[in-house]
């Protein structure tokens, strides 16, 4: 499909189609690159996001279904799914720390149409990325791009949500983690330091900073970390750890305090 530049349908509707010379090349140097364990949509340039087809590169982690599960949180505070004491979707002010590839703010984005996003990057080349992965599905109006350490310069007591799907994998993890991953993804939104938890201690404070009082933390995490970050939460309220499909502890939801 990605060499022929063709859908599924056309490869099961023409089995006669025999490759061109340089679509066989094309196809061959993919295969010898994933053969080297280059993930494929690093070799494709794409990979779909809540329903979305979204650019990747190199310069950015690869989108995966488990952080679906902060796009299914945020909307079910919002009252989506019946939930009371949310903000009206068109009051909604939320802010992605540490963007990457986009794909957190533009499901949201997506999903929220009234409300103000916003997606913090401290890497030009991720952001460039999420850039052009809001003009293809023409969001870029509607998202606010920052190069910004995590949550640092923005408005204090701001926001209704933040919203991050930050590194947290331990340096001393690295043996367990896949091998295309620690060779081929950005090591910075990978592992977070020794622990794990090094910049999750950064992200909060900055969180309970531009948080409106009353608003929300949406978090992912590894199950290996839940316990110390539930800790590192001292303060907060509501304070939920939710699982993935696999029964793995992935997201930490918190409530800042109303005062």
């Amino acid at each position: 499909m990605f060499t022929l530049g063709r859908d599924r349908a056309y490869l099961y509707g023409h089995p006669e189609y025999e490759m061109t010379t340089g679509e066989l090349v094309r196809y061959e140097d993919a295969l010898a690159q994933r053969s080297q364990g280059v993930p494929a949509q690093y070799i494709t340039g794409h990979q779909e996001f809540w329903g979305m087809d979204l650019i990747v590169s190199p310069a950015v982690l690869i989108p995966r279904p488990e952080t679906e599960h902060l796009i299914e949180a945020v909307l079910d505070r919002v009252g989506r799914f019946g939930v009371r004491r949310a903000p009206s979707p068109a009051e909604l002010k939320i802010v992605d720390g540490g963007t990457g590839s986009g794909c957190i703010a533009l499901a949201l984005a997506k999903e929220l149409p009234q409300a103000e996003i916003h997606a913090t990057d401290f890497s030009p080349a991720a952001l460039e990325i999420a850039r052009a992965n809001a003009a293809r599905h023409q969001f870029d109006t509607r998202i606010r791009f920052h190069e910004a350490d995590l949550l640092e310069g923005l408005q204090k007591n701001a926001f209704d949500f933040v919203v991050s799907n930050p590194p947290y994998v331990g340096e001393s993890e690295e043996d367990s983690v896949q091998l295309e991953v620690r060779k081929f993804e950005p090591r910075n939104a990978v592992f977070a330091g020794s622990k794990g938890t090094e910049v999750i201690e950064r992200l909060i404070p900055q969180a309970r900073d531009v948080l409106k009082p009353g608003g929300s933390l949406v978090m992912e995490i590894s199950g290996t970390i839940a316990l110390q970050v539930r800790g590192m939460l001292s303060g907060w309220q509501e304070i939920q750890i939710a699982n993935d499909l696999q029964g793995v502890q992935r997201v930490v939801i918190a409530r800042k305090a109303e005062c």
